[in-house]
């Protein structure tokens, strides 16, 4: 069955920091989450690319870290909210604080998940095994240029 629902998974992680990227990336692997996993290092060099690609390119996710040097988490995330044709890109914060004025400051802005980076490797695929579960088994997620 040719379902629009089941596209190819395609996750965007917005993240400075390469240990982290590389850690998930490992996580990806082991909980057998599979697709294209794009990083970007900066959160403009993440919308540059985000305005260039066509809608059928759009990641189906987005893991975004807040604490970015420049452009941080919190003005990507307005951007992208504010974009119509980015908004309605699932983003889920990945960020080591759990300072209460952050988790709620996102959610005003319009994040759909908030996750605290675990420091443990064996919880960070705890986590990706959730996220997988719930982003890539659960809900159906929306098609991009419909």
């Amino acid at each position: 069955m040719n379902d629009p629902y089941q596209k190819p998974r395609t996750i965007l992680i917005v993240d400075d920091n390469e240990d982290d990227y590389e850690a998930l990336a490992r996580a990806f692997k082991k909980v057998g989450l599979y697709g294209s996993v794009t990083l970007c290092t900066t959160g403009q060099m993440a919308l540059d690319m985000l305005k260039t690609q066509e809608n059928t390119e759009l990641p189906s996710l987005i893991l975004l870290d807040l604490n970015m040097p420049s452009l941080d988490g919190f003005q990507v995330l307005q951007k992208l909210k504010s974009d119509e044709r980015l908004k309605t890109i699932p983003v889920v914060i990945w960020t080591t604080s759990s300072n209460e004025k952050d988790i709620n400051a996102c959610y005003r802005i319009g994040v759909n998940a908030y996750m605290q980076k675990p420091v443990i490797f064996d919880q960070v695929v705890e986590s990706v095994k959730h996220l997988k579960e719930y982003w890539f088994e659960t809900v159906l997620l929306p098609t991009q240029g419909k």
